[in-house]
């Protein structure tokens, strides 16, 4: 006689909403090339059925850095272009370049007229410049963004002379190893981002 044996009921699944990412385009700098990088990275989001970008550019926006919790009418209109984009992502990819050893006082002023909306969320970086590739820019915006107690992941993906990178077309010339930095980066967003999330839903940060 065979012994009993218990099968285990099947497990249930439960299929979330993809991630929603907000893309800052942290440049608006004349001539910029972030609108480039920012099309090379939506084609990676494109061969993803978990996240969903959106993108925030701050050449759409006009907002002062002279801050005031009282802002005026111009301010606020400029705020309502953002501020629900920001607050509705699970997560970021910041897009800069760097300026003077720094990143772009657009993309500062973007960060300081918010706080609640990063909060407990992940955020990724997408650099390009010259020979350092606008790593030293990643280096202190991870200083803000631990400020904001927003969490950042470790991989970056970065552009060396990025205007050599990419053909007149916007496309890559040798997209091997930045596809693959990228998919390495999205991955560790989408984990942090689908932790956290379910992390908020059972306790609110900061409670």
């Amino acid at each position: 006689m065979n012994p009993t044996v218990d099968v285990p009921a099947p497990l249930s699944v439960s299929l979330q909403a993809p991630l929603k990412v907000a893309v800052i385009v942290g440049s608006n700098r004349e001539g910029r090339f972030g609108p480039v990088v920012a099309d090379w990275l939506l084609g990676r989001f494109r061969e993803r059925d978990d996240l969903t970008a959106e993108v925030v550019d701050t050449a759409d926006t006009r907002l002062p850095t002279a801050l005031s919790y009282s802002p005026p009418p111009e301010v606020t209109a400029e705020l309502a272009k953002v501020t629900p984009k920001l607050a509705a992502a699970d997560a970021f990819v910041v897009l800069t370049p760097e300026y003077n050893h720094s990143f772009p006082a657009s993309l500062k002023a973007l960060v300081d007229w918010h706080y609640e909306e990063w909060r407990a969320k992940p955020v990724a970086f997408v650099s390009y410049g010259g020979v350092s590739g606008g790593l030293r820019a990643v280096e202190q915006l991870r200083q803000v963004f631990a400020e904001l107690h927003a969490v950042t992941v470790r991989d970056t993906v970065s552009f060396h002379n990025a205007g050599a990178s990419f053909d007149d077309e916007g496309r890559h010339r040798d997209p091997a190893a930045p596809d693959a930095a990228a998919k390495v980066m999205l991955d560790q967003l989408a984990w942090w981002a689908s932790a956290l999330r379910d992390a908020k839903a059972v306790r609110p940060y900061g409670s």
